[in-house]
């Protein structure tokens, strides 16, 4: 049988993170889309100007995202390695994306309304495939395996404490389980031969005796 508590594996881990990047990613699609049409509708400026605005506002959001979500478990070491290279790889992203709305506009006359929000659209795609790399890959880097058995440790003994609050009528061993107190043994009595006489000695029966 397989122990709960062991790590899970690679694959189940990548579809985790998979998950969570795609949910802040998700919400950061909503608020870059969002904004352009925000500054597009309130101000004069050109499509690929709105878009960078855009783009910077949901840079900072995906960053909060990232940083408290999805890689919250990673090292947190070098807070301004971190932010520099994050800032370094999202203005990549920035090009790439602003690139294939530059391309869609002024290179293939997608200027409606309606074509600029599905190009800017593709180019969000395009960017996050290389902001997911380049993110798991250089920003938010991974722990050592060191560091990553204490963090199970750490966890064990939070869930450990845990479980003694919850049950305060025992002490509870690993991961929450309760230990019995151990019971005493029955105590058996043993006979001494000297005891089974003496016993047999008050059981047994008068003799009577006949006087001629």
């Amino acid at each position: 049988m397989t122990n709960a508590s062991a790590p899970p594996s690679r694959l189940r881990r990548i579809v985790a993170e998979l998950a969570k990047f795609g949910a802040v990613g998700g919400a950061g699609v909503l608020v870059n889309m969002a904004a352009y049409n925000l500054v597009r509708h309130f101000t004069s400026l050109a499509y690929v100007r709105a878009s960078v605005i855009a783009t910077i506002i949901s840079i900072v959001f995906n960053y909060i995202g990232f940083r408290y979500f999805t890689y919250r478990d990673r090292d947190k070491s070098g807070r301004k390695r971190e932010l520099g290279l994050f800032a370094f790889f999202s203005a990549i992203g920035l090009v790439i994306e602003n690139g294939v709305l530059y391309a869609g506009t002024y290179g293939l006359g997608f200027d409606t309304p309606l074509q600029t929000n599905v190009v800017k659209f593709c180019g969000i795609g395009v960017a996050t495939l290389f902001r997911f790399w380049s993110y798991r890959s250089w920003v938010f880097r991974a722990l050592p395996p060191k560091d990553q058995e204490a963090v199970r440790e750490v966890t064990a003994a939070v869930r450990e404490a845990e479980a003694v609050f919850t049950h305060p009528g025992g002490h509870h061993g690993p991961y929450g389980a309760p230990h019995r107190a151990p019971q005493p043994s029955p105590v058996v009595a043993h006979h001494t031969p000297a005891a089974e006489r003496q016993g047999q000695g008050r059981h047994r029966k008068p003799r009577r005796v006949h006087v001629d």
